[in-house]
């Protein structure tokens, strides 16, 4: 399984990354710090789930979804987000894009990439 895990916050990304590698060991698991980032990366490789930061800087985490999930319809796909607003809640429904709200725990990562 190929797993990328995109957020501006380089501990955010660190800590998301020990917590799927101590579960699955035998994932991929890739950065990107920004939804362009993303985007490039998921060209080329084929993944099986993305964790979406919402609130980045060049592209936040729905713009990036909007291009992401026409080009991946199948990709396992989560905004990580504190920012629960309707206007986000309707993105993610249009988009089947599931919600693991922070603050990250472990517990609800695991739950996620099961």
């Amino acid at each position: 399984m190929k797993c990328l895990v995109v957020d501006d916050s380089k501990m955010s990304r660190m800590i998301l990354k020990k917590i799927i590698g101590k579960a699955h060991p035998d994932w991929d698991v890739y950065e990107a710090s920004d939804g362009q980032e993303a985007i490039e990366m998921a060209k080329n490789k084929q993944l099986d789930v993305v964790l979406l930061d919402y609130n980045m800087p060049i592209m936040n985490g729905g713009e990036a979804a909007k291009i992401l999930r026409p080009q991946f319809p199948n990709i396992k796909m989560a905004f990580l987000t504190a920012n629960m607003q309707a206007a986000l809640e309707e993105l993610a429904i249009q988009l089947k894009i599931d919600f693991i709200p922070k603050p990250i725990t472990e517990e609800k990562i695991l739950l996620y990439i099961k």
